[in-house]
């Protein structure tokens, strides 16, 4: 579970520095791709008996959710992954094609798609999460303060994260077009990081308390 923590984190962070790209430049992008290429072959080899169990057991609301985001989510990586051969310039120069504008377009398009079913993909593992994190923490008791101050945490961080979508104009780019063209002037690394990081933190809490809500009604109606 350690190594399957840090190899996700790692991976989370990558993407997020890879489509920073205006403020790394091209040779540090590619770079950061090849990363994430290995770690996302890692991250599948780390949970390959998922796929063993898409086709046993009962299909509910949230089973047929958390299949539908990570086959999504696979795809979309998939895509960008392919569609980065013909278009880098610097380590895998020898795949490059002329006129790549179609491919250029496709790769930013999965990119952000990739980024959003990432977040949801994490959201819906996010309770699994936080058990892991308190078993290798030692904490075993709950305490109602510490709960309170999560979830006062949680909601600034999905208040900014809205403020900050539509700043960046993150739905446009989902459907637009956006050769990593459309950013904040004077950006540093960090303000970027911070910034969609709490994008992120929308679709985690949002989709973490989604499916303990489906999951309620789901227990109710067995009941």
């Amino acid at each position: 579970m350690l190594i399957r923590l840090v190899n996700d984190l790692v991976m989370t962070v990558l993407m997020l520095v890879a489509m920073a790209y205006h403020i790394t430049g091209n040779t540090i992008h590619e770079l950061i791709g090849v990363c994430l290429f290995g770690l996302f072959i890692v991250h599948n080899i780390l949970n390959r008996r998922w796929y063993k169990t898409v086709i046993k057991g009962k299909y509910n609301g949230p089973r047929i959710l958390k299949i539908a985001v990570n086959l999504l989510f696979l795809v979309s990586m998939v895509v960008v992954i392919i569609s980065s051969l013909p278009i880098s310039r610097d380590i895998l120069p020898f795949f490059s094609i002329d006129n790549d504008m179609f491919v250029r377009q496709i790769h930013v398009l999965t990119a952000y798609w990739g980024f959003i079913f990432m977040a949801v993909h994490i959201g819906l593992s996010w309770g699994m999460i936080i058990n892991a994190m308190r078993k290798m923490t030692g904490i075993t008791s709950t305490s109602r303060i510490r709960t309170i101050a999560l979830r006062v945490i949680a909601v600034l961080i999905v208040v900014y994260g809205v403020q900050t979508s539509f700043e960046r104009n993150l739905g446009s780019k989902l459907f637009i077009y956006d050769p990593f063209g459309s950013f904040l002037t004077d950006e540093s690394t960090m303000g970027f990081l911070i910034d969609y990081l709490s994008i992120m933190g929308i679709y985690i809490c949002g989709t973490h308390y989604a499916l303990k809500f489906v999951q309620k009604q789901e227990n109710a109606r067995d009941l």
